[in-house]
Parts: structure tokens; C-alpha cells; sequence
């Protein structure tokens, strides 16, 4: 199945999304399935009725993109989890000041995995503080950084 790429349809729908007033944070095609998902975010949450209501706003709008140039799918909406990675700045902006996870593709200080409180974020680089000082990543070389989630 050919579809456009995603970042096409998230451009795409970006001013639907602000007229029902979420954000998209991304977006995935999953071809065993056939089906777009895509994931909002909005202030104080979401929930069934936001996604429902996101997923009416797009439907027309999207029959008109055509991502998928003319081949059936399914559309999912769905909020983007408390443990999705952070992917784009705005992410680790919206987080500034949060406790969060590092995971790292090679060992730093022989360490793969870091905790602690996200102090800033320029250019692809962020420092967090944790419990044995300041430490700066660059985002390029973490295989996951997410919020910290203590239960």
C-alpha cells in the first residue's frame, strides 16, 4: 500500500486540529493493519470524547488529502500515552522542569539508563539533573527519553 507521508498528513491536518483545539504529536501508518493512528494531545488531557470528536473534524478533510491515494484504511485517534517518547523540542519544552527517563543506545560514564529533572533543551542537546550532578545528552545518541512515571 502507498500512502504520503506522515508528516504531509500532520501538515495537513494541522488547522482542524487547533480549530478542536489539540495538538497532533504524531502520527504512524501501520500496514499489517491498513490503518493511520493519530495521536493529540490537549491542556488537561484527553479522553474518548476528544478523540471522537478530533476523528469527525479530520474524516471529510482526509477523504479529501487521500493519504492513502485511493486505498481503503482505518483512521484511529488516540492520546499519546504518559510514556511516549519525546520526538521534537516542543516535547522537551513542554516538559522543562519535569523528572524524566534517559535511555541510551551506548553507555555514558558506564551507564545506559539516567534519571532525573529536565534542566534545559537547545539544538538537540538537554540537560537533566540527577541525583549526581548536572549531566548533557545529546538527543541524537538516547534511545528513549520519556516523562519519569513513579507509581
Amino acid at each position: 500500500m502507498k500512502v504520503k507521508p506522515v508528516a504531509d498528513t500532520i501538515a495537513f491536518l494541522a488547522p482542524v486540529a487547533s480549530e478542536v483545539g489539540v495538538e497532533i504529536v504524531d502520527a504512524e501508518w501501520d500496514m499489517r493493519t491498513r490503518s493511520l493512528t493519530i495521536f493529540i494531545d490537549a491542556e488537561g488531557g484527553v479522553d474518548l470524547n476528544l478523540c471522537e470528536k478530533f476523528h469527525r473534524a479530520v474524516d471529510a478533510p482526509l477523504d479529501e488529502f487521500d493519504p492513502s491515494f485511493g486505498e481503503s484504511y482505518t483512521l484511529n485517534c488516540s492520546s499519546p500515552g504518559l510514556d511516549r517518547p519525546f520526538k521534537t523540542a516542543r516535547d522537551y519544552e513542554k516538559h522543562m522542569g519535569e523528572k524524566i527517563e534517559v535511555r541510551l543506545y551506548a553507555p555514558i560514564d558506564g551507564k545506559k539508563y539516567y534519571e532525573g529533572i529536565l534542566l534545559s533543551y537547545a539544538d538537540g542537546v538537554f540537560t537533566v539533573a540527577t541525583d549526581k550532578g548536572e549531566k548533557t545528552f545529546q538527543a541524537e545518541k538516547t534511545a528513549k527519553v520519556c516523562l519519569c512515571i513513579e507509581v
